[in-house]
């Protein structure tokens, strides 16, 4: 009989012993295999049909939530839902089955599920009841700010950023093309494929946060780096003066460079920046040398990633000094914003949002707040400052030249705000000269208000258009924009 029982003992010791090290073997060793195993999607559907929290602007509107299904559908229990359609699409993203999730629902998709560990430490009780335990991503963002700006934009391909210039915080920001999250975030795999690989061809990127995620040669509008650099420098002052002329030839080269159309342009600082010529910012660059403007474009923040809380943000460009070394003439160019100069949206609204703030460029955001279930703040946003590339003597005297464009030069055409508030704007007209193609030009404006205390500030580029090209295109085609959102913003503030 002992020996019998020591038989039994030895062969059970021996199923254990194989049944932990082939637990071990698939939990440890082959884990990431198996996760990784495209068949297996155990994990995935059970994370999938869990509910998850709400994305909701400041002014309290749903853009993101999970409801439940029909009774017809038998596969799963909650379905992603957008309701303002493509309105905010360029920062919720989309949450899939098949395809992964985008923007905010990638980023924040921890909070969204319940499963940080202040969430689950939190609500311990509901791991064990089964009871909701996720949260919600609360936006610096305006819905009816938004709106306006779909609105004002008018179907034409191009982008709108809104920012509080005295925090960072992102108030609206709309690109078009875009598209509707709803017809990607659906169960059958098949049909979202299918979306996808639309969008995907699709001219514009409409998948692409714009606003963000692409970069643009800048025109006049970086003219607001130039002359800050120049300032800073001490080579510019109010007084400094250009005479008249219609071309200049820099160092290296006998091709001239022109004003727009040949125009004759010179006088003080105040008169060429509101007529926006580009001989005397050629002329800066070159003066001030390579070695001070790409400096000066550092400072600004150009060539590093804007330190933005959404994913996949693209880098703006001026160059280096080694760029310049036998290129003078390029640097001329790039002075006025042409030639491989380009900006991110967002970063030429925070151009025009360090101007307003004093010389002080504080870090964009669009989450004001993480919360869980109860509502009770996981995470708070604290405004912070990312750079200061001014004085604020610098910052008054670009003001006062960002008034004198709105009083009397490129954007007096369209910047005239409601009940006599004084904006100020530097407008942007980038010329797209390729062979053999009718003249293009992408129509550039960033501006704030009021200018003797900002609250707002507003970039808008219109993507290259072809109507109206002159050096004031910037103003007459995407200043109305700009009015019409800035007319709106000061006229309708949060809780009004």
């Amino acid at each position: 009989m002992n020996k019998q029982i020591r038989r039994l003992t030895a062969a059970l010791l021996a199923c254990y012993l194989i049944l932990f090290v082939q637990l071990n073997l698939l939990q440890v060793v082959k884990r990431d295999a198996i996760a990784a195993n495209t068949n297996n999607n155990r994990a995935v559907l059970r994370d999938f049909d869990k509910p998850r929290g709400s994305i909701v602007t400041a002014d309290r509107v749903v853009i993101a939530s999970s409801q439940p299904t029909a009774p017809t559908d038998t596969k799963f229990k909650f379905q992603r839902v957008y309701p303002q359609g493509d309105l905010f699409a360029n920062v919720s993203g989309y949450y899939t089955l098949a395809f992964g999730a985008t923007k905010l629902e990638k980023k924040f998709t921890e909070v969204l599920a319940g499963r940080t560990s202040a969430q689950q430490l939190g609500n311990i009780t509901n791991i064990f009841n089964g009871r909701d335990n996720t949260g919600s991503v609360r936006l610096t963002m305006r819905a009816d700010l938004q709106q306006v700006s779909k609105d004002a934009l008018a179907d034409r391909e191009g982008s709108v950023v809104v920012m509080d210039p005295r925090t960072g915080a992102v108030l609206a920001m709309y690109s078009n093309p875009t598209y509707d999250p709803n017809l990607v975030a659906v169960h059958d795999n098949k049909q979202a494929k299918i979306v996808l690989d639309f969008l995907n061809a699709y001219p514009g990127k409409p998948l692409l946060a714009n606003a963000f995620q692409e970069r643009y040669m800048p025109g006049s509008t970086f003219k607001i780096v130039t002359t800050a650099t120049g300032i800073e420098d001490g080579l510019l002052t109010f007084d400094s003066f250009w005479p008249d002329e219609t071309s200049y030839t820099p160092p290296q080269t006998t091709n001239p460079i022109e004003n727009y159309g040949g125009e004759v342009c010179g006088g003080d600082l105040r008169t060429v920046f509101r007529r926006s010529c580009n001989t005397p910012f050629a002329r800066t660059a070159v003066a001030l040398g390579a070695e001070k403007m790409v400096a000066g474009a550092k400072a600004w923040g150009i060539g590093e990633p804007i330190p933005f809380d959404l994913p996949g943000g693209a880098v703006s460009h001026f160059g280096e000094v080694a760029d310049f070394t036998d290129a003078i003439p390029k640097l001329a160019i790039r002075g006025f914003g042409q030639d491989e100069a380009s900006i991110v949206p967002l970063q030429m609204a925070m151009f025009a949002s360090t101007v307003a703030n004093g010389g002080v460029m504080m870090k964009p955001y669009i989450v004001d707040a993480t919360l869980d279930h109860s509502g009770k703040v996981l995470t708070q946003t604290v405004p912070a400052a990312w750079k200061t590339p001014i004085s604020p003597n610098t910052a008054a005297m670009m003001n006062e030249l960002m008034v004198g464009v709105v009083q009397n030069g490129t954007a007096k055409c369209c910047m005239q705000l409601a009940n006599g508030v004084q904006a100020a704007a530097k407008t942007g007209t980038a010329q797209l000269n390729a062979k053999g193609q009718p003249q293009r030009s992408h129509a550039w404006i960033t501006a704030f208000a009021p200018a003797e205390a900002p609250q707002y500030t507003v970039a808008v580029i219109l993507k290259g258009t072809t109507d109206q090209i002159s050096a004031g295109t910037g103003g007459k085609l995407a200043g109305p924009i700009a009015k019409t959102i800035l007319d709106y913003a000061l006229a309708h503030p949060l809780g009004s």
